[in-house]
């Protein structure tokens, strides 16, 4: 089966995206996307009225420690390599 995708299109959408693109890439590239087409257009004509939306393919779970309470850095540490300090806090310049 020939491409779905032109090869203009490829190139149009490699410039677009700041891609430099050799001829043999673009061809490469045509046969991909067209063939990502093609499996989407398998699914479309799936009967999916019964499938529920989801959001993740599968369950998703908090895999972070839990939080605790801890001590920091000391004030003298952190502010150790603060370019400019004005007294217990970092001095930033004026914006604008």
């Amino acid at each position: 089966m020939p491409p779905v995708i032109e090869a203009s299109v490829v190139r149009h959408v490699a410039r677009l995206s700041r891609l430099a693109l050799s001829e043999d890439e673009v061809t490469t590239m045509q046969r991909e996307l067209s063939g990502i087409l093609e499996h989407v257009d398998l699914v479309q004509e799936l009967d999916l009225s019964e499938v529920p939306p989801t959001t993740h393919a599968v369950p998703l779970q908090n895999v972070l420690r839990p939080d605790e309470p801890r001590p920091g850095l000391p004030l003298e540490e952190a502010m150790r390599s603060a370019p400019d300090r004005q007294g217990d806090s970092f001095g930033v310049g004026r914006l604008g």
